[in-house]
């Protein structure tokens, strides 16, 4: 299982952590092959125990069209390559990942886009569907809704992380 990386609290309304980790600090991943893939391909999910879901606790319902809604945001926040390029490398271990680097997206659960956290090893995972995958696209569907108001910011985080493909399915 994950290293304890920081004390950490529910946020209320999604039951994600909210997440304190750094952006800037390569961050320890499960051990090598402790984590299983649920389904395959491109509707492949994580192993909840590994990778749940964690969120920003910067990202409120009360402060989206000052972090989400605007334009060029993730873009912002963004982890540097070079920290997340060495944790994609022992997420991938974990995994038990064999094919090349390249065919797997080191992916947020919940998207930065919705306010997931940035650096979270509980958040992140090597997606082995196509890149950019599904999971994308409804993202920015679910973004939009809540930008607009047709859906609460909690909703769509824990909706994506407890089964993206469901949600694919009801908003993709």
């Amino acid at each position: 299982m994950l290293i304890k990386l920081m004390i950490v609290a529910l946020v209320a309304g999604s039951g994600l952590v909210a997440s304190t980790v750094s952006s800037h600090t390569v961050q320890p991943q499960p051990r090598a092959g402790s984590c299983r893939y649920r389904g395959h391909g491109v509707y492949s999910l994580p192993d909840p125990r590994c990778t749940p879901g964690a969120i920003d606790p910067t990202v409120t319902q009360a402060n989206i069209h000052s972090t989400i809604c605007v334009s060029g945001y993730t873009e912002r926040i963004r982890p540097p390559e070079d920290i997340t390029e060495a944790e994609k490398r022992l997420s991938m271990k974990a995994y038990s990942a064999t094919k090349p680097l390249h065919s797997y997206e080191y992916d947020h659960l919940v998207a930065l886009e919705l306010g997931g956290a940035r650096n979270d090893p509980r958040n992140l995972w090597p997606d082995p569907g196509p890149i950019p995958n599904f999971k994308d696209e409804l993202a920015g569907r679910l973004r939009k809704r809540v930008c607009e108001g047709q859906m609460k910011l909690a909703t769509a985080q824990t909706m994506i992380a407890r089964n993206w493909i469901s949600a694919y399915r009801r908003y993709g």
